[in-house]
């Protein structure tokens, strides 16, 4: 076994323009009023490795170009189609309009696992929520349901940029899966 050198992962990467043009996978990302530019940094670099169709901006959370979403995406924000919508539940609303099925990331009492969506939740948007208060009651009123991902320890919670990465990645293998 020997790591991948840098020549070699880059051979394999899509350039700006070829990701521009590609076919995207049917999971969108919608952050509920996210307070760290950081954590929004973070999510468009997931959602950027795993080729999302959209992250949607809501709320009061930041929005590129700055500084602070740049360094933790890499550039991602570039790469990432995204759009920012003032209200999130106008953000739900639209995409629920659109066919899109809306799933809050979110510890509830009639949450599913993370990695147990079926071809009938695609298109889907996972929306992840402020990191103090989790999904806003309004949005959560309006999701087609919840998903949780299970934790076994003391804490119940992960910062809300590693659950977004958790969530993304099982939403996109499913979606490749369930074809």
């Amino acid at each position: 076994m020997a790591k991948r050198g840098y020549e070699e992962l880059l051979a394999l990467r899509l350039t700006n323009e070829q990701a521009a043009s590609a076919q995207r996978h049917g999971v969108s990302v919608l952050l509920d009023n996210i307070r760290s530019l950081y954590n929004v940094g973070s999510v468009f670099r997931t959602a950027d490795a795993m080729l999302v169709k959209e992250v949607i901006l809501t709320g009061y959370t930041p929005v590129p170009p700055r500084k602070e979403i740049t360094k933790t995406a890499l550039g991602a924000d570039v790469t990432v189609p995204w759009r920012y919508m003032q209200s999130p539940v106008d953000a739900v609303r639209s995409l629920q309009e659109n066919g899109v099925r809306v799933y809050a990331v979110e510890l509830t009492d009639d949450a599913r696992r993370f990695d147990e969506l079926r071809s009938d939740d695609f298109p889907c948007c996972l929306v992840l929520g402020n990191e103090i208060s989790g999904v806003g009651e309004d949005v959560l009123a309006l999701c087609n349901g919840s998903v949780e991902i299970p934790m076994y320890g003391v804490k119940h919670s992960f910062n809300v940029a590693v659950a977004a990465g958790i969530a993304i990645v099982a939403a996109v293998e499913a979606w490749r899966k369930l074809g």
